[in-house]
């Protein structure tokens, strides 16, 4: 369980408070609007209404405290940079930041965030190759380059081995856990062998996932 400082609750910052608290987090949220904090009040343990961007009143949430400060702002992208800039200056341990656009994230960073995050670019990615693709069932980016990507069994694999396929030699694709009736398993040899109605656990980069499944 860790202590996390939520300022911004729109919608993105609203549904970070969910998980959170769905993870058992202790949630400080933060935000202007009353009607926002009211909204969150069920799902975090404490929040408060106050301009974040005002540095006496974000010094007296004591951010030095919290293991991470999330700055979820939407909708104000210069109170966004005051109040990464403000967060660090006053001791913030680790700042995630919101951006929508590359040039607000090299702002971000360049203004104390350690990460920034852009979750309309990163929905509009899974949606995109979600839906537009016969394998890939779902994927988590690690970086611009790789991810792990959540895929079906091609039918030509069907009884042939990890070995037999050789995907990390002919594709630079590692194979990582074969999943059948939702139950991964990790133990991954080259003589294990695909069957139909598998689904297959891939790290590699997307280039790579394309020419080895043919998407």
């Amino acid at each position: 369980m860790k202590t996390i400082l939520l300022i911004g609750l729109g919608r993105f910052g609203k549904h970070l408070a969910q998980k959170l608290n769905e993870l058992n987090h202790q949630v400080m949220a933060v935000d202007k609007n009353e009607q926002r904090v009211n909204e969150v009040l069920p799902i975090v343990t404490d929040a408060q209404i106050g301009d974040a961007a005002n540095k006496a009143f974000l010094r007296s949430l004591g951010v030095d405290n919290y293991d991470v400060c999330y700055v979820t702002i939407g909708d104000d992208f210069q109170s966004s940079l005051v109040v990464t800039s403000y967060l660090k200056e006053l001791g913030a341990k680790k700042v995630i930041a919101r951006a929508s656009m590359e040039v607000q994230r090299q702002f971000l960073l360049r203004n104390g965030a350690d990460d920034v995050v852009y979750p309309e670019k990163q929905l509009a990615s899974w949606i995109a190759i979600r839906y537009t693709t016969d394998h890939v069932l779902d994927y988590i980016a690690l970086d611009e380059e790789y991810a792990i990507y959540d895929l079906t069994v091609p039918d030509d694999w069907d009884g042939k081995t990890v070995g037999a396929l050789d995907i990390r030699k002919r594709f630079n694709l590692n194979l990582l856990a074969v999943r059948e009736t939702g139950r991964p398993s990790l133990v991954v040899n080259s003589e294990t062998q695909m069957r139909k109605g598998q689904t297959i656990l891939v790290l590699g980069k997307w280039k790579d996932i394309q020419k080895c499944f043919r998407i």
